[in-house]
């Protein structure tokens, strides 16, 4: 484990950028730019995962985005912690917006004081620095929005000496809530079994080992409830296993306290007998999974109280086509 001085050498002198690997620097402003200066966008990985909701991310995993993830999460570079919280408010914010969690303000106006309670930019009576201001006060789903990190298992977590889905998502609060929109971190996931290590799996393979791995501690439940728009945030995406487990696990958990007696009608329904995007009958169950796993497929739409947003995913799973970047960049 890391020791305190480490860390404090760290922060004082940086040794090396964490992207490109340049001198005297924590992160030099080229891959800065790599980090934050895309357009986020809607990801989606082949194959989509069963219960996977809509994931936003900043940039794609590749290059010094890559390396920066990697000294972050295994070499213990803390101090990259702001930068990738900063590009996953990005990826945060977008997909919020696109479900209608926060809208964007016309230049000029002022941010309400529920804009965002206790930030300076509310108090101060401005507009955020983006522009983007919370409907409602609150979100416009009840409250602040939830950032809840998938849990790194607890061995992981001794290996690095810290949980990086975790540090990365305070930073991508404070980041929120500087520039207007009230949000706070929800560490409510734990691990409720062993599972094997995810290299070298297939996507399948990751499903199966996940499948029931995630259960919301106690308490948990009471503080995603009274919060606003639930968004489920992780560094990296790669098959989106891990994002499909975190969202059964708090799915499950509000279904249970919001009908304490039992599934709704609807919902046996659903389980006997759901529908795929293309109107066909799609299976509820995986070969090795402890319970049933549902196909959502046309329920993973914007508006949902769940949605995820990571730092980087692969680049295979980009909406925005890259040629089309600047353009979306001058229009934003």
């Amino acid at each position: 484990m890391r020791g305190w001085w480490q860390d404090l050498t760290d922060l004082v002198l940086p040794a090396e950028c964490g992207g490109c690997g340049g001198p005297r620097t924590a992160l030099c402003p080229e891959c800065r730019a790599a980090l934050t200066g895309a357009v986020p966008s809607r990801v989606r990985p082949e194959p989509e995962p069963p219960g996977l909701p809509v994931v936003h991310a900043a940039a794609r995993y590749e290059n010094e985005v890559r390396a920066m993830l990697l000294a972050h999460k295994e070499r213990g570079a803390l101090i990259l912690a702001g930068p990738l919280g900063a590009a996953l408010a990005v990826a945060v914010r977008a997909g919020a917006e696109r479900a209608g969690a926060v809208r964007t303000a016309p230049a000029g106006t002022e941010a309400g004081a529920g804009a965002g309670a206790g930030t300076g930019a509310a108090r101060g009576g401005r507009a955020p620095e983006d522009g983007v201001l919370p409907c409602g006060g609150a979100g416009g789903f009840g409250g602040p929005l939830a950032l809840v990190p998938v849990p790194s298992t607890r061995r992981a977590v001794r290996a690095r000496g810290h949980d990086p889905a975790r540090r990365i998502a305070l930073a991508a609060a404070s980041d929120l809530r500087r520039t207007g929109t009230p949000a706070r971190v929800l560490a409510v996931l734990r691990q409720r079994r062993t599972v094997a290590d995810q290299s070298g799996l297939d996507s399948r393979q990751r499903l199966d080992n996940l499948a029931g791995a995630l259960e919301v501690a106690p308490g948990g439940v009471r503080l995603l409830a009274e919060g606003g728009r639930v968004v489920l945030v992780d560094d990296l995406m790669t098959t989106g296993a891990s994002l499909a487990e975190a969202a059964r696990a708090v799915g499950a958990a509000l279904r249970k306290r919001n009908h304490p007696y039992g599934r709704t009608a609807a919902e046996e329904a659903w389980e006997a007998g759901g529908r795929g995007r293309a109107g066909t009958r799609v299976p509820l169950t995986g070969v090795g999974r402890p319970e049933p796993v549902r196909e959502l497929g046309g329920r993973n739409v914007e508006g949902d109280t769940i949605g995820a947003a990571v730092v980087a995913s692969s680049p295979a799973s980009f909406e925005n086509k890259p040629e089309l970047t600047e353009e979306l960049r001058r229009c934003r």
